[in-house]
């Protein structure tokens, strides 16, 4: 596991309290609607985080079973939390190495995960090993950081209030797989035969400056950067990301876009 890619400590709490309802809900629900209409009967999620697309497609799908799984065991605890259906289970799992038999589901799906798999063809390679003939690889990544205005606030406000080694986070891997083409291939390399992308865009829920930024900067692996100084940069940088992004944000809500990948 890299620090990009540690979710652990405080971060899965903020992370679900902050992040989840600005950024991932929106796109949960979009996510989950397409899943659904795929009709599958056996389901693995892929980097599930605390469960917000979970939740959605085991209450949607009530006769499939639904597997999330997660590299963060402590993500998966507090997804646990929140109660579950009878049909979804969590389990700890490596994206590139999963401990699930070959054809065992009809759609693996992920949620803003693929931009963390180390290698992903290796990735991509064990969905399509996991998938039954026909099966659907679902999933979403953000787009480039410029179209989203409230985490490129965010990012510039920190990289400005911290001294070297300076962050980037947020523009290296939340928001560093948005090249349609790069993605297409990797999957292709993997042995999928068809690759759609779909550029999605969305609005974050009014007000939601605050949230986010407390959540970029505590709730997310950008805080295992920042824990590399001392405490008073580690609150300046969060004045100062909460500021930029109460400063960007619109009457209406951020802008964000992402892409809808599907892969067969």
């Amino acid at each position: 596991m890299t620090q990009d890619s540690a979710f652990a400590g405080s971060i899965p709490a903020i992370y679900d309290e902050c992040l989840v309802p600005v950024l991932f809900a929106p796109y949960a629900a979009d996510l989950a609607a397409r899943a659904v209409a795929l009709g599958p009967r056996a389901v693995l999620e892929l980097a599930a985080g605390t469960g917000v697309v979970s939740r959605l497609l085991a209450a949607a799908l009530p006769g499939a079973a639904v597997v999330a799984t997660d590299l963060n065991p402590a993500m998966l605890e507090v997804a646990a939390a929140h109660g579950a259906e009878p049909n979804l289970s969590f389990r700890a799992a490596d994206a590139q190495a999963l401990p699930f038999a070959g054809e065992a589901f009809d759609l693996v799906l992920a949620q803003f995960g693929a931009m963390f798999f180390p290698d992903k063809v290796a990735a991509y390679a064990e969905a399509r090993r996991v998938l039954a003939p026909g099966g659907t690889l679902l999933f979403n990544v953000w787009d480039a950081l410029e179209a989203n205005p409230g985490s490129a606030a965010i990012h510039h406000a920190v990289r400005a209030a911290v001294p070297e080694p300076r962050p980037a986070f947020i523009a290296r891997t939340p928001f560093g797989y948005h090249d349609a083409a790069t993605i297409e291939a990797e999957l292709r390399a993997a042995g999928f035969a068809e690759v759609a992308v779909e550029r999605v865009a969305k609005t974050s829920p009014p007000g939601s400056a605050a949230a986010l930024a407390r959540g970029m900067c505590l709730g997310s692996p950008l805080a295992n950067e920042l824990a590399a100084h001392p405490p008073e940069v580690r609150d300046r940088a969060l004045a100062a990301a909460i500021a930029a992004a109460e400063r960007a944000e619109p009457a209406g809500g951020f802008a964000m876009s992402a892409l809808v990948v599907a892969a067969r």
